[in-house]
């Protein structure tokens, strides 16, 4: 990826949940979502919706860095998306990361976890199926 890939890491909706670059880890990126009002779901806890758009995007993420340079011209389309919800997610900041469990020329299958204050004590879990679309070489 260029100089700061971060930056392709997010789209405009990842943003407008507050879901921002946190760190890498080896080649994996950390994203995380701070607390805010707009997230809240049932009184005390998050909304299922914020944690799942956090969830997809840092598989989204995990996959745009582990395809580098061929990411800039591919466009990722979902196949499918389950969403486990482990436990309540509480009103403060959320983290997650992914993991390609399979990377072939056109299909990908990420597996995701979200996590506030203990990652072994995660908050919700995806399975992610995702179309690689390479632009035609003519």
């Amino acid at each position: 990826m260029t100089e700061a890939p971060e930056a392709s890491l997010l789209t405009p909706y990842a943003r407008s949940l507050g879901v921002a670059f946190d760190r890498w880890e080896g080649t994996t990126p950390i994203l995380r979502a701070e607390y805010a009002d707009r997230l809240s779901g049932r009184p005390g806890a998050l909304h299922g919706g914020a944690i799942s758009g956090l969830l997809e995007t840092a598989g989204y993420a995990t996959l745009r860095a582990a395809l580098g340079d061929e990411a800039e011209a591919a466009s990722l389309k979902p196949i499918n998306i389950t969403v486990q919800f482990l436990r309540a997610g509480n009103l403060q900041t959320s983290f997650s990361s992914g993991r390609i469990v399979k990377l072939g020329r056109r299909t990908a299958n990420i597996s995701v976890e979200a996590w506030q204050n203990n990652r072994e004590k995660p908050i919700a879990a995806a399975i992610m199926n995702v179309m690689i679309v390479q632009p035609d070489a003519a």
